[in-house]
């Protein structure tokens, strides 16, 4: 019994932490100036679509496809930091930006 309840507020909470995004990005990491203006980006995204949402601008269904999209360039950008050591090149930085500029786009505004 203690299984199947700890196994259903796992999945609640997983749920809960996927439906929210990407989350805070930490944006002062010492030496990753590239890091950080990417997450800078996504931290600003997310925040105009809480505001968009809240104005009715979006729906909840354009916010969750969205935050997918971010979620997908945050996951890409974890990637391209692995492959290089914990740093961004400024190719990635580059892509990651055509990214940004896409899903800025979709928010409006």
């Amino acid at each position: 019994m203690k299984k199947l309840i700890i196994a259903v507020l796992a999945a609640g909470i997983g749920l809960a932490a996927y439906a929210q995004g990407p989350g805070v990005q930490r944006t002062n990491i010492k030496n990753h100036p590239r890091v950080n203006q990417v997450n800078k980006r996504i931290d600003n995204q997310e925040k105009r679509i809480i505001e968009e949402r809240k104005e009715g601008d979006l729906t909840h269904k354009e916010a969750r496809e969205i935050r997918k999209d971010l979620s997908a360039i945050n996951q890409e950008k974890r990637q391209m930091r692995k492959d290089h050591n914990g740093h961004l090149t400024k190719k990635d930085q580059v892509i990651l930006n055509k990214q940004l500029n896409e899903t800025s786009k979709k928010i409006g505004n």
